[in-house]
This record gives C-alpha cells, sequence and structure tokens, in this order.
C-alpha cells in the first residue's frame, strides 16, 4: 500500500495512512513468508493493474485475462490475499476512528459530532429546558436487536485475531512507545496475520442455530457487556458540562437478539431453541457477574479498624454466613476483617446456586442481586468510600440494569401462514386460510379471549406451536418477564393474524393471572396472555393496508382488553427488506414513511400508544443507513423517545465489534433518538406539495422495477447474472436461502437476493426505478420542483445520499462481465440495466448539485482504498463461476474458491445484504 496512492487520503489521514501502510507491509511479507515470493509479486502485479485500470481508465478486459484459467487452489489463494488486505485496510479505518475520538477529547476542540454532548448542546440551542430533557431520559427506551440473517460467517478465533490487531495499533497511540516496544506491536500484528491465513475463514458446516448464538454472544458478553457503564458515565459527564445537572440516570438502554426465536422459515427453530438460547444467555451474563464480583472482592479490601460499615450491611453478611456455610468457611482468616470483601465472598456463592436452576439459595431475580449491590454502595457512600470503590461497584449496578439475568430479551418470529396451518388443524376446517378475515377473527374472538378452548389435535404444526407457547411461559417463570421481548408475525396482513397469535398462545398455556382489573371496565376473568404482538408489515402492498388492518386491529373489543393489560401500547414492525425487493427503493422508502404518519394517525384516535420496530439491513437496499439522518428525516412524532432496531451480519461487526466504536455508536443511537424526539423536524408547509409528488414517483417507479423483475425471463437471468447459486451454497446461516419453492423472486429471501446483485457490482437493488421516475417526474412537475425537495426535504434528502452511496460503489463495466455469463439473456437485460444506472447517476447528481460522494468524501476515500482489491476478486470470480458451471457445478476446489471470493468482495464493498 505505497505513498504514491497519497491522492486516495484526506489531507488531515496522515496517520490512516501510517496505519495502512504499515498493515499492508505487514500483510505482504506474511503472504511471502507462506506462500513464496512469486505468489506475493503475483498479487502486487494485479493489484498495480487494477489501479491503473481506475485511473488511467483500461478496459476491464486486459485485468480479466490476467485472472483467467487459474488453478483452483491458486484461484482460492488469490482471493484470500485480496480478502486480508481489505481486513487490513477495514481495521486501519476503525482504529482511526478511535484515533479521531481521542483527538476531540484530547484537543479540547468542540464536541466530536453526533456525541452525545454534541446532540445536548444541538437541544439546548434549540431551547430544550433541563427539566424537559430529564422527563424524556425517563421514557427514553434504545434497543437494538441482534438478529442472525446470514451476510457474515466468520469464525470467533479470526474475529479475536482481529481484536490482537486492533489492540497493537491502538497501543502505538503512545509517542512514548520505544523503538523496541514498537517492534513487539509489529510482531504481535504479524503473529494474528501469521495465524490467520493458516485458518478457514468459515467453516464448511452450516451452522446451527447454537452457533450463531454463540456468534451473537460474542458481542454481547465482551464489547457491549464492557462498555455499558462507560456510555452512562459519559452522559452523566456531558449532562453535568451543558445542563450543570447531575442526576440518577434511569435505564436507557436493554438489548434483544432473534438468535433461537426467529422461526420464520427455519424449521431448525423452536422451542428447544427458544429454551436453549435462554439458558445459554442466563448463563454467560452470571458468568461475567461472577467475574465482575471477584473483581470487586478484590478491590474493596477496607479492614474494619480503618473504616466503619453499615448496620444494614453487616446484618446482610451474617444472614449470608448462616445460609452459605460452606462459602464462610473458605474465606480466609486474614480477610475476616474486611465486611465488603467477605461480603462479595458470599454473594459469589449465591450467584453460582443461582447457576444451578431451581437452587432455593440462589437469587429470585437480577433485583434481588442488585439490592445487594445497592447496599454495599449505600455503605460505601455513607463512609468515605465514594472515591474507594463505590464507582466500581455502580458499574456492575449499570450492568445488572441493563442485562439482567438473561442478557439479551429474546424476540419470537413466525410466518402468520403457520399460524393459519395450525387454525386449520384446530378448527378442522382446512379452507381456513382462504377464509375472509373478518370471519376468521369472528371466529377466533372467543378462544383469543379465553371463553373458549380448543381440543388437543395429533398436527405437528400443533404440536409445534403449543411447545413454543408453553417453553415461552415456562421461561417467564424461570428467566422472568424481562427475559421475553415481542412477538413477531411476518406477512401480518390482517387483524385476524393477531387474533390467531393469542388463541394460539392460550392454547399453548401461556396465560397469567390478572393482577388489576382492564381500565375499560371487564374483568380480565380468563387471565392474561403475557405477551407483546408485534405485526410485521413487510410488502409494499402491505405497508398501503397495513393502517386499515390496525384500525380493525384496535376497534376489536377482545383485543383491545389484551392491549389495555400491556399498557395500552401496540408494537409495529415494519420491514424494509421485502418491501425493497417488492417495489424498488423509491417505492419502499416512501410506503414505509407513509405507513408510519398513517399508522400514528390510527393509534392516536383509539388512544394507543404506537411504537415501531424498523427491521433494517445492513446495505441500503435494505434499509441501511446513517442513524442520525434517518431518524431526523421520519415523520414527525414516530420516534417518541424510542428506537428499536434489527442489526445483523457485517454490520454488528463494524458497530460492535470494537469497545470504543460499540460505545460511539451507542452515544450516536441515544443521542440521534433524543433528538428526533425533542426537537423533530420542524413543519413545513410545502410538504403536502412534495408529499404529492412523491407519491407519484413511488409508484412510477415502483412501475418500472416490476417490469424488469416480471419480465420473462428474469429470475433465470438472474440465477445466471449473479453468483446466487453460490451463495445458496455457502454455510452462511441455519435457515434455508427460499421461503418456499422458487417460483419467482418473490419467493427469494431478500438477503440472498440483495447479496448476490451486491456480488456481481450492479447493486440494482438499492436505486433501479429511482432515474426512470426522476426523469419522469421531472416532465410532470417540473426539474425546479425536484430540486427544492432534494434540497429542503430531509427525506428526499436522505434517500438521495444513500442511494449516491450505492451508486458510488457499483462498477457496471464489473457488473457486464458477469451479465455475460447469462449468454442470449445478457443482451436482453442488461442494456436495460445500463441504461437505468445511467440515466440515474445522472439524475442524482443534478439534484445534490455535483458528482457522487462529493459531499461525503470520507466514504469516497473508504471506496477508493477499497476498489484495486474488489476488482481482481470480482473478475476471478466470473471465470470461476463460468468454469464451476461448465462442470455441472460439482467441482468443491473451484467452490471454495468461489466463497472465498464472495467472502473477499463481501468485507471490501462492506455491505452485503
Amino acid at each position: 500500500m505505497e505513498a504514491s496512492r497519497e491522492s486516495d487520503y484526506l489531507s488531515h489521514d496522515g496517520p490512516l495512512r501510517e496505519d495502512v501502510n504499515r498493515l499492508g507491509t505487514l500483510v505482504g511479507n506474511m503472504l511471502a513468508e507462506q506462500e513464496g515470493a512469486d505468489f506475493f509479486h503475483r498479487v502486487e502485479s494485479l493489484r498495480q493493474a487494477a489501479i491503473r485500470r481506475r485511473r488511467e481508465g483500461e478496459p476491464v478486459a486486459a485485468l480479466a485475462a490476467a485472472l483467467t484459467g487459474l488453478p483452483a487452489a491458486q484461484a482460492e489463494a488469490l482471493a484470500r490475499a485480496f480478502a486480508i488486505y481489505f481486513q487490513a485496510v477495514n481495521i486501519a479505518e476503525r482504529v482511526h476512528r478511535i484515533r479521531r475520538r481521542r483527538d476531540y477529547q484530547r484537543e479540547g476542540r468542540g464536541p466530536q459530532p453526533e456525541s452525545l454532548r454534541d446532540a445536548l448542546l444541538k437541544l439546548k440551542a434549540q431551547g430544550v429546558q433541563a427539566d424537559e430533557l430529564l422527563r424524556w431520559l425517563t421514557r427514553l427506551h434504545v434497543e437494538p436487536v441482534f438478529t442472525a440473517h446470514p451476510t457474515e460467517a466468520v469464525r470467533r478465533s479470526l474475529l479475536e485475531k482481529e481484536q490482537m490487531i486492533v489492540r497493537a495499533l491502538i497501543d502505538g497511540f503512545d509517542p512514548t512507545r520505544t523503538p523496541q516496544e514498537r517492534a513487539e506491536d509489529d510482531d504481535r500484528i504479524f503473529m494474528a496475520l501469521s495465524s490467520g491465513w493458516q485458518t478457514a475463514e468459515a467453516s464448511p458446516v452450516r451452522p446451527s442455530v447454537q452457533d450463531e448464538h454463540h456468534h451473537v454472544g460474542f458481542y454481547l458478553a465482551n464489547p457491549i457487556y464492557r462498555i455499558v457503564p462507560a456510555f452512562y458515565e459519559e452522559l452523566a459527564s456531558a449532562l453535568n458540562d451543558v445542563y450543570g445537572v447531575a442526576v440518577a440516570l434511569p435505564r436507557l438502554l436493554t438489548f434483544a437478539t432473534w438468535v433461537g426465536g426467529d422461526m420464520d422459515g427455519n424449521p431448525n427453530v423452536g422451542a428447544d431453541t427458544i429454551a436453549n438460547s435462554l439458558a445459554t444467555q442466563r448463563a454467560h451474563v452470571l458468568e461475567h457477574y461472577l467475574a465482575d464480583v471477584e473483581a470487586l472482592a478484590r478491590l474493596l479490601s477496607q479492614t474494619e479498624d480503618r473504616v466503619q460499615v453499615s448496620d444494614a450491611l453487616r446484618e446482610r453478611l451474617a444472614d449470608y454466613r448462616r445460609r452459605f456455610p460452606q462459602a464462610a468457611a473458605r474465606i480466609r482468616p486474614r480477610h475476616a476483617d474486611m465486611p465488603y470483601r467477605c461480603l462479595l465472598t458470599l454473594i459469589r456463592a449465591r450467584l453460582e446456586a443461582t447457576h444451578q436452576d431451581g437452587h432455593p439459595e440462589g437469587y429470585a431475580s437480577a433485583a434481588e442481586f442488585a439490592g445487594d449491590l445497592e447496599l454495599i454502595d449505600r455503605s460505601l457512600i455513607d463512609h468515605r468510600g465514594l472515591h474507594a470503590g463505590a464507582y466500581a461497584v455502580r458499574r456492575v449496578l449499570r450492568r445488572v440494569c441493563t442485562f439482567g439475568f438473561h442478557l439479551a430479551r429474546l424476540d419470537v418470529r413466525q410466518d402468520s401462514r403457520v399460524h393459519d396451518e395450525a387454525l386449520a388443524a384446530l378448527f378442522d376446517d382446512a379452507q381456513w386460510p382462504q377464509r375472509p378475515a373478518s370471519e376468521r377473527a369472528q371466529r377466533l374472538r372467543e378462544a383469543a379471549s379465553g371463553e373458549a378452548s380448543f381440543a388437543a389435535v395429533d398436527a405437528a404444526v400443533v404440536k409445534s406451536l403449543h411447545d413454543v407457547f408453553a417453553t415461552l411461559h415456562e421461561a417467564r417463570r424461570r428467566y422472568g418477564s424481562a427475559a421475553i421481548g415481542l412477538y413477531i408475525i411476518s406477512m401480518a396482513r390482517s387483524a385476524a393474524d393477531v387474533l390467531a397469535v393469542l388463541a394460539l398462545a392460550r392454547y399453548g398455556g401461556l396465560v397469567e393471572s390478572a393482577t388489576t382489573p382492564s381500565p375499560r371496565g371487564a374483568a380480565e376473568a380468563n387471565g392474561i396472555v403475557p405477551l407483546d404482538i408485534a405485526p410485521l408489515f413487510e410488502t409494499i402492498d402491505d405497508l398501503k393496508n397495513a393502517p386499515a388492518t390496525l384500525r380493525a386491529l384496535l376497534d376489536d373489543p377482545v383485543y383491545r382488553v389484551h392491549l389495555s393489560a400491556r399498557g395500552d401500547r401496540q408494537w409495529v414492525m415494519l420491514g424494509y427488506s421485502d418491501s425493497g425487493k417488492d417495489g424498488g427503493t423509491l417505492a419502499s422508502r416512501w410506503a414505509l414513511q407513509r405507513a408510519q404518519v398513517e399508522l400514528m394517525e390510527v393509534a392516536q384516535a383509539a388512544g394507543v400508544r404506537l411504537a415501531f420496530f424498523h427491521g433494517r439491513g445492513g446495505s441500503a437496499s435494505r434499509g441501511g443507513a446513517r442513524l442520525l439522518p434517518a431518524l431526523m428525516a421520519s415523520p414527525r412524532g414516530s420516534v417518541d423517545g424510542v428506537l428499536r432496531v434489527t442489526e445483523q451480519g457485517e454490520v454488528i461487526h463494524r458497530k460492535y465489534g470494537i469497545r470504543a466504536l460499540a460505545l460511539r455508536n451507542l452515544e450516536q443511537a441515544v443521542g440521534a433518538t433524543l433528538r428526533a424526539s425533542l426537537r423533530p423536524r420542524e413543519d413545513e408547509p410545502r410538504e403536502d406539495r412534495w408529499r404529492a409528488t412523491m407519491h407519484a414517483l413511488a409508484d412510477e417507479s415502483r412501475r418500472h422495477y416490476r417490469a424488469l423483475v416480471e419480465r420473462e425471463g428474469f429470475v433465470d437471468y438472474f440465477r445466471l447474472a449473479t453468483p446466487i447459486d453460490v451463495i445458496e451454497r455457502m454455510a452462511l446461516g441455519s435457515r434455508p436461502a427460499h421461503r418456499r419453492s422458487m417460483r419467482g423472486v418473490e419467493d427469494l429471501r431478500a438477503i440472498p437476493w440483495v447479496f448476490a446483485w451486491t456480488q456481481c457490482r450492479a447493486i440494482l437493488t438499492g436505486w433501479y426505478g429511482l432515474g426512470h421516475a426522476l426523469a419522469w417526474g421531472a416532465e410532470r412537475h417540473g426539474e425546479a420542483r425536484l430540486v427544492e425537495m432534494a434540497r429542503d426535504w430531509p427525506f428526499f434528502v436522505n434517500l438521495l445520499d444513500d442511494v449516491a452511496m450505492v451508486l458510488a460503489k457499483c462498477d457496471l463495466d464489473i457488473a457486464e462481465a458477469f451479465s455475460h455469463l447469462a449468454g442470449p439473456l445478457h443482451e436482453a437485460f442488461f442494456p436495460l440495466v445500463r441504461e437505468e444506472f445511467a440515466r440515474t447517476v445522472s439524475w442524482v447528481e443534478r439534484l445534490k448539485g455535483g458528482a457522487l460522494l462529493a459531499d461525503n468524501p470520507r466514504l469516497a476515500v473508504s471506496i477508493r482504498l477499497r476498489n484495486p482489491y474488489v476488482d481482481p476478486m470480482s473478475l476471478l470470480q466470473v471465470d470461476l463461476l463460468a468454469r464451476w458451471r461448465a462442470g455441472g457445478a460439482a467441482d468443491d476446489a473451484l467452490l471454495r474458491a468461489l466463497v472465498a471470493c464472495v467472502n473477499g468482495v463481501a468485507q471490501g464493498l462492506q455491505n452485503t445484504g
């Protein structure tokens, strides 16, 4: 990564350039050692050719020719070599983000943009007083939800090696390190690179649900667990600096997961994985608490001859000595005069008992454990211990408040059609799924309210769902109500779909006695179903019909009794993935925007608080976006103090893989939620006109997009012009790539759909139809209208920014090389793609007033750094695909090389599914 590429950096990127060059040199040395000097020189030759192609406009064929016909093993090694260069750039950029954060903190040049201090300063400038801010903090709730969606499958051992490299680079921030220490840092990096090279990127065995759980657990139980206290300390400091207030902060953050609970289309998920995931999460968090308590015991060595402790603490200590005599006997005599250490030793014994399910001396709840820690905290504060250990106790208390005894709430998701299949058996009505929604709702009310019950039925789907709800009931008893998140209904289309879950939950025994009468005047004589049910609206049509569905649901008397027992708050999940696959980016984004506005109107009229759960993916095609602009562009009132959003695949790694970046991400999320809630964008009198224009643009864009994907032969073209057949063979996740038999695009999951188009560098899922719609709109409404919207309407500004990023990552010359794999279908489809691409680029640049990414130089640099490594892998993939398919897709060596290419391109583009 030579200095001649200095033009690829920003003027202040000197340290980043140094890190990239340092890592690049070490990677090159490692490749020469592991594979030989000739191999390294070949990699360098290809990289230089890729740079010339970009800078001098050389035809893609020249680079492709050097990558044709290579033996499979050599092709795989080349792909892995380019991929490891990507890893170096990725790591260097992440470390540079940490460096920039420290520079802001050290140099006193004002708050870092999107930090908590920055958010509070902006709110204060907008007139937010301290009392208003503090009221909002009590209702603020940010909950990232980690899914198992398969866009990354890097082994945990490789993630740990990456962290070794990160730590070595961060150590290099210290200008006082000696030459010998810097050499030792390089040795650590070289060791991590070398051992990583000798390790397969992913297991050839498709991961089990438990494997997925361990992968997500790596982030939850390591970086995130560690930085949660630091987040609250940073917020407290910012509040004091900006507003001059010091208050006890409420809980603002929790975490959730779908791993083990997402049954939608995954036959490997059910009652057993729900139980296993919850048990594993409990074990993980208890192990962390045990380590924390042991560390506190070592820290709190205060002796009775130097400091007093509270009477309450002495009483608790005496009580625990009686309850845990064996642990008490193990306390060393020399520690007998250390009351805090003695109590913490016995608290550890109680935590160990909690590990044993049903142990009578275990903690019944995380609140009991927190109570012991609070007792220690109060005693320390009352006896001059604020700076003698109380801060450390409070850090553990923050973790207990955040993670409880469950680590992360477990969501459950299932397709509405599975519920209907079970109900058809329970009602003995084969026509049940085809009956009108109103008729199904009427028949479900008695079962949903508990006035009637189903007879036992011997059908597999019935037993499966019965066991799921029975397991959720047992989980609430064993782990507490906080352990269970939402029950999400995929493909929800009517109020009957939600009543179906209520009825099936009662059938499975998920019922608890009502503690208070319903506010609507009806006592819950039949008990309540303690479950928040969230319909998921996914397709364009479902989003359009969502307000009518919600209105019917909130008008239903049985459901309103249920909802009143849940605090009259209704969750709705919005699907960005299938709506984008269904109608293209513009139609999807507008359908989601409109749905939120209309759903809020329905909820407000019914006196219900609505909370949105955003099912965003990693790529812009699936709703991935910078959080602050996305929230500020959302409809006024839609955030309302709540941010619940999915995090998946490579996004989890990018946001949460390093502690400092995990902390930064949480700061951005909370700051953005505060700003969008307290001071959403102001009313805009022109917005009615803009909405009407956007409605027409969205319809036209969708028509143009559907004309492509519904054209005869398109599914065959897609399967030939992208590596979808390789992606389907990859061991990325525990669920299949198809929902049902592959009749068309609608039956392919959104993730592999986007993943495949990204791999071939067309990424048409993120822009196709937009250029046509903008040209059409300029003719009918005038270009001035579009320019005005692109300048002044946050929704449209954010959309164009996201599309510009996607367009900048495309390479239509490489996409054409993939397209030629489709044979005669190439001429039928690719000219349409190239024409629409050129049109979209032209209109986005005209409306934004400059070249793509002119207003985002940081992203432009990131793409320039990666292109010389992405391009050779893409062209190598084209050649390998042709050869693999020609041999009937039976050559495993070629498949391994293809998988290496797919993994490498995914790392290079940093957006997959």
